[in-house]
């Protein structure tokens, strides 16, 4: 039985203006190389990361990238764990056709896991570094990967009293922004003619010379 100090709340009807929030980020449309990484940087705190399942085919893949306005899913199971990740450049490189080829399957029933980069083989950068880091470092740290993104986690230590009730502490990690090459781009103000990760990068430096 409710209690009778319990008031209830005031209630309004909806209009047909009512909408749904959604979450959006506002990046500066314009930054330098001296700007702070963060001008740059996705946060997944402000914008919520698309993900995708392992064994959803590719194609599926692609169709959300393209509804969604992204050229990244980050892959992950049922808990939420991340598994690894797939950019549209996967879906349109190689590693396609060796997985039709190895299963012997058409394009549409090759699977997110068969091209995806697999968790094992990314580094990310620990937001702790991006204090005082500018974009200039950002773009250093991609052409040094090789890759179009990079990833940014937060990395959570056992406190205390966890640490006396845990029988092995463990560090956790918490994928929480990206960098992506072409957004930087925009953002400097340069056209990319190019997805090809050499081009984007010879034509940023095209720019930093100048």
């Amino acid at each position: 039985m409710i209690r009778e100090h319990f008031l209830p709340l005031r209630v309004t009807r909806l209009t047909e203006s009512t909408t749904l929030y959604r979450q959006k980020q506002h990046l500066p449309e314009r930054v330098s190389f001296e700007s702070s990484a963060l001008d740059v940087m996705t946060d997944f705190k402000q914008l919520p990361a698309q993900t995708i399942e392992p064994e959803v085919s590719i194609e599926e893949a692609n169709a959300k990238m393209i509804r969604q306005g992204v050229r990244l899913l980050f892959v992950t199971d049922a808990q939420n764990h991340l598994l690894g990740l797939i950019t549209a450049t996967d879906i349109l490189g190689g590693p396609v056709l060796q997985a039709m080829l190895g299963r012997g399957v058409p394009h549409e029933e090759v699977l997110v896991h068969e091209i995806m980069t697999p968790r094992d083989r990314l580094e990310a950068i620990d937001i702790g570094d991006l204090r005082g880091a500018k974009v200039g470092h950002v773009l250093a740290t991609l052409k040094q990967a090789g890759r179009q993104h990079a990833i940014v986690i937060e990395v959570h230590e056992p406190t205390f009293d966890e640490r006396l009730t845990m029988q092995k502490p463990v560090v956790t990690q918490t994928v929480c922004g990206l960098f992506s090459a072409t957004q930087i781009a925009r953002q400097l103000g340069l056209q990319l003619q190019s997805a090809d990760l050499a081009v984007t990068f010879a034509e940023l430096q095209a720019l930093l010379t100048h």
